[in-house]
């Protein structure tokens, strides 16, 4: 039986990177992963094949509808729906691939199959490596899979579909509800109305995004609807029957009964933590409320060798929130200080425009009692945002009254996925929205909108 210092249970972007640390750290270290892939749900069929579907369809609809204005011709334009999918699964098997470079870079033992607990120190392996494994120290880091309305339709993969099946439609649908109107519900939503689809998201809360904050949310709908995407807040699903070539949902809005149809049906309601056959019940691991492993502030279940990360814990569901985690976890188990700060983790929507947010809402400052003054800059006034011709959105930074702390970053606009870095690393060391504001930003760029955001928190911005 092979013994190691530190097996993981799962291959994706928590599991993979605390095995890779783990080992740098002088850990003997396996990683199993049943997919049949390294990656995870975030590289195979989640995070990049999205992106890349998103900035193809962007590339199209960009010319598509702006070409003109540039002086690009676009008569004879035309999509090929294959040639996208086949450059997002050669981006995923390249990236996969690297990953079984970096294992056997640093020395981690793949081992393929799925795994479960026999014991606190054994993990059997069913599949290709078969056998039980023994470790001083176990991570588990099995990640998330989509929750799937059950009583109202089944995933089928061709008409009632998840975010996996919508990432490989073999043609692009006529029309499409999406359930959700979250990240996942938005950005696939974009990708197809982008290529051609009437998209209609309902959403049962009052607003899309409802856990960002509300001046994020009000004005992407704004954007939504301008795309052409159609938007059912305050809207919940009663009923979905599918038919031969549709489905037909009966929705309640208020006392109001709302009857949509489509060919196909995206459920996004959110995300389970994915503890299915690992046998948390022979070794005694807890689980909340919501089927998540209970850990304490150092990653620690009930077992003091047994740890869990990522998705399978409490926080937000994020591949950069799991790989941190896998860091401080290997740092951890070998006696280092590792540490996830939870107040400065990044949350990312890849429409376009993008939207990127750090840090504390408006509302959950109010809720709190802590008194603020918030500084907002459109991009419209950036001359970098005028010449790309990308003028929609804002930044919005949100400052402790007293103190002048940073507390938030929300932004609506072109590339907010690469600006909210900088709001990252500022609020990392506690910065002030003066410190922000007498930081030199290059001209013309868009990050100067962030500088005049915290200018305009003491009102002072040059620009506006």
């Amino acid at each position: 039986m092979s013994e190691f210092d530190v097996i993981v249970i799962g291959g994706g972007p928590g599991g993979y990177v605390a095995a890779i640390r783990a080992s740098q750290l002088g850990l003997k270290t396996a990683c199993i992963e049943s997919r049949g892939a390294l990656g995870g749900t975030c590289l195979n069929v989640g995070c990049i094949p999205s992106k890349a579907l998103l900035q193809s369809s962007e590339v199209y609809s960009n010319i598509k509808n702006h070409g003109e204005e540039h002086g690009i011709k676009t008569t004879g334009l035309s999509m090929d729906l294959k040639q996208m999918m086949t450059r997002k699964t050669g981006i995923v098997s390249q990236l996969t691939q690297g990953i079984v470079g970096l294992f056997k870079k640093n020395k981690v033992t793949y081992l393929q199959g799925h795994g479960s607990f026999v014991d606190q120190n054994t993990v059997k392996v069913e599949g290709k490596d078969a056998g039980n494994y023994k470790a001083k120290n176990i991570i588990i880091a099995t990640g998330s899979v989509p929750i799937e309305l059950s009583k109202i339709a089944k995933f089928d993969g061709k008409t009632v579909v998840n975010s996996t099946d919508a990432l490989s439609f073999d043609k692009v649908p006529k029309t499409l509800a999406v359930i959700g109107g979250g990240v996942i519900g938005l950005e696939m939503g974009s990708v197809w109305a982008r290529l051609g689809t009437k998209v209609t998201i309902v959403e049962a809360a009052d607003t899309i995004l409802s856990t960002m904050d509300q001046d994020i949310s009000r004005e992407m709908t704004k954007v939504m609807k301008k795309q052409g995407l159609e938007i059912q807040s305050s809207t919940m699903l009663q009923d979905i029957k599918v038919l031969k070539s549709k489905a037909k949902l009966t929705c309640k809005k208020g006392d109001e009964t709302v009857e949509l149809e489509a060919e196909k049906v995206l459920i996004c309601v959110g995300r389970r933590a994915n503890t299915h056959k690992l046998g948390l019940d022979v070794v005694g691991i807890p689980t909340d409320d919501r089927g998540r492993v209970v850990v304490d502030d150092h990653m620690r279940t009930s077992h003091a060798n047994i740890y869990a990360i990522g998705d399978v814990i409490r926080g937000p569901m994020l591949a950069h929130k799991a790989e941190d985690e896998g860091v401080a976890c290997a740092e951890i188990i070998a006696g280092q200080a590792g540490h996830v700060n939870y107040a400065v983790i990044p949350g990312v929507v890849y429409t376009w425009p993008e939207i990127a947010s750090v840090g504390k809402t408006q509302k959950e400052c109010k809720e709190a009692g802590i008194e603020i003054k918030i500084g907002k800059f459109p991009f419209v006034a950036n001359g970098r945002a005028k010449c790309a011709g990308e003028t929609a959105g804002f930044v919005k930074i949100i400052a402790d009254a007293k103190t002048d702390e940073m507390l938030g970053v929300h932004m609506l606009g072109a590339n907010a996925s690469e600006l909210i870095g900088e709001a990252v690393v500022a609020m990392e060391f506690k910065s002030s929205a003066e410190d922000l504001a007498r930081s030199v930003h290059a001209h013309p760029t868009l990050s100067e909108a962030i500088k005049e955001a915290a200018m305009a928190v003491e009102k002072r911005q040059i620009h506006m």
